[in-house]
């Protein structure tokens, strides 16, 4: 589910609000790696603590923990929106992250492709075959061993019992 920047306001504090609006699109794509490494370092850790603070939370209204303050947590709204817009953030990034390392991967396929290709085309001429040789001389014609079973009998011979024990079976089946 998507969360409204005015949502996201209201669940952040000043701080994190800064932090997480350099995980939102346009922003986002300007970040060099280290600033984009220091990001994600920042919402994890945020998102940390927001996670340990609902589930506090959830325990204590639940009754299995001592309430922090004087009185024990009533609702868990606020800290589970805090922590829905932390992840939400950190999944941004993440993909931006994903995102650079696949264009990377294709130009680093790419560019290997072509230093291939150019290492190919010098040797060609050097030694080794060249490349329109066509027939060269080899020992000779070599026969390929027949894959197939060996036929045993004719077709004619097939056929001939077949229709035999098909009039065989038609006369006994008409007694």
């Amino acid at each position: 589910m998507s969360i409204s920047q005015r949502d996201e306001r209201r669940a952040l504090n000043v701080d994190e609000q800064e932090t997480v609006a350099h995980s939102h699109h346009p922003h986002v794509q300007t970040l060099d790696e280290a600033a984009l490494g220091d990001l994600t370092k920042r919402l994890r850790d945020l998102r940390d603590k927001a996670r340990t603070e609902a589930h506090r939370r959830r325990r204590e209204m639940r009754g299995k923990a001592r309430p922090k303050g004087a009185e024990a947590s009533k609702r868990d709204e606020g800290s589970a929106l805090k922590l829905d817009v932390l992840a939400q953030a950190l999944k941004r990034v993440n993909a931006e992250r994903a995102r650079r390392q696949r264009a990377n991967g294709r130009e680093a396929t790419v560019e290997a492709a072509r230093r291939a290709l150019a290492l190919r085309q010098s040797s060609a001429g050097g030694r080794g075959r060249p490349v329109d040789a066509g027939r060269t001389s080899r020992k000779g014609m070599r026969a390929n061993p027949n894959t197939k079973a060996p036929q045993i009998g004719s077709a004619m011979e097939a056929g001939r019992v077949s229709q035999f024990v098909k009039n065989a079976q038609a006369a006994r089946d008409s007694r």
